[in-house]
């Protein structure tokens, strides 16, 4: 699912004329707008603002309007981003036992649904694990992990993640926590999937801490990785109600289908430009 566009994604300090000048700017560059999205943080006096055009003189010059968007970005004080829609993101996956995050994202690059390039597949657990799903045609890599040699496989990892070009790195039920340092290096390009709605039930065992608390929905939390453990910008959520009758095993169960479409949801809006940070929160350009 690649498109002949471009998308430019902006952040700033809120002031009059942005709008005009960005749209102004994408003119003269030769741009057709397709879709423009842009919120007003009215609390923070920043605003936010998503651009999808295509070129509609042939062939855009990209140098040129990059300096273009410098130059207006040091005027805005913004933080951008432009990239070129018609290249698929890198992205690896991360995923430990339990597979069944992995299994619906590759049903959905195979189906065109996620357009991205997927870079590998890494696991602390060996390739049998997933025998039941089909890796044909993807690099997959085994790198196990202990207290004591975690820095050591954490340094496979970067190099893994560097050597490959990744762009993006997708944490499907990887049931490692990633350390200060590393997390830090993927600020604001690595997603996991927390198997509760968050902020309640952090950490290990969150059904059945639900389960304990006889809540009444379950739900599954899509964030982006940082050093503070499942308290990084939200990305996507989903809930399903349940009863007093259920145990903790039909409460996993359950979990797993809200875990892997909360998850997908997240891969898709970031693959799609459609997330920008706003300091320990999100804006989701749905």
């Amino acid at each position: 699912m690649t498109d002949p566009s471009f998308a430019l994604t902006l952040s700033c300090p809120n002031k009059p004329g942005i709008v005009m000048k960005v749209s102004a700017l994408i003119y003269e560059a030769g741009g057709d707008i397709v879709t423009a999205q842009q919120f007003d943080d009215t609390l923070e006096n920043r605003f936010f603002m998503r651009v999808v055009f295509r070129c509609a003189t042939g062939k855009m010059d990209v140098p040129a309007l990059r300096a273009l968007l410098a130059t207006l970005g040091d005027e805005l004080e913004a933080d951008w981003q432009l990239r070129d829609r018609s290249q698929p993101r890198r992205v690896m996956i991360l995923v430990s036992k339990f597979d069944h995050c992995l299994a619906d994202l590759l049903y959905r690059w195979r189906r065109g649904e996620q357009a991205m390039d997927i870079t590998a597949i890494v696991s602390n657990h060996p390739r049998e694990t997933f025998n039941g799903l089909d890796l044909s045609g993807l690099r997959f890599e085994y790198l196990p992990s202990t207290k004591e040699t975690k820095p050591q496989q954490e340094q496979k990892l970067w190099s893994l993640i560097e050597e490959t070009g990744t762009e993006l790195v997708v944490l499907a039920r990887y049931m490692q926590v990633l350390s200060d340092d590393l997390s830090a290096r993927l600020a604001g390009r690595c997603i996991n999937i927390h198997h509760s709605f968050l902020p309640s039930f952090k950490g290990a065992r969150p059904y059945h801490q639900a389960h304990a608390r006889g809540v009444k929905v379950i739900g599954a939390t899509a964030h982006y990785v940082t050093a503070d453990l499942d308290e990084g910008p939200i990305i996507a959520q989903d809930v399903e109600p349940i009863s007093h009758g259920d145990t903790p095993e039909d409460l996993i169960r359950r979990g797993r289908d809200i875990e892997r479409r909360v998850l997908a949801k997240a891969v898709r809006h970031h693959l799609d430009d459609r997330i920008l940070l706003n300091g320990s929160r999100t804006v989701v350009f749905d």
